[in-house]
C-alpha cells in the first residue's frame, strides 16, 4: 500500500515537473516571438515606410515626363 502511494506520488511529481518545463519553454518561445514581432512592427516598419514614401516622392519628382535613355532606346527600337 505504501509502495503504491509512493509510486503515485513519484508519478505525480514527475508529471508536474515535466508540465512545468514544457510550459516554461512555451512561455520563452512565446515571449521571444512577441518581442521580435514588436521590434519589427514598431522599430523596423516605420523606417521602411518612411524610406518607401521618400523613394516614391523622389521617383515622382524625377520622372515628370522624362524617359531615361534606356527607355527611349527601347521605345525607338520597337517602332
Amino acid at each position: 500500500m505504501v509502495a503504491t502511494l509512493l509510486t503515485l506520488f513519484a508519478a505525480g511529481l514527475v508529471t508536474i515537473l515535466v508540465i512545468g518545463v514544457v510550459l516554461s519553454i512555451l512561455g520563452a518561445v512565446f515571449s521571444l516571438t512577441l518581442g521580435l514581432a514588436s521590434f519589427l512592427l514598431f522599430k523596423i516598419a516605420p523606417i521602411l515606410l518612411v524610406g518607401w514614401i521618400a523613394l516614391k516622392l523622389f521617383d515622382r519628382r524625377k520622372s515628370r515626363g522624362h524617359l531615361s535613355a534606356a527607355d527611349q532606346a527601347w521605345l525607338e527600337g520597337r517602332k
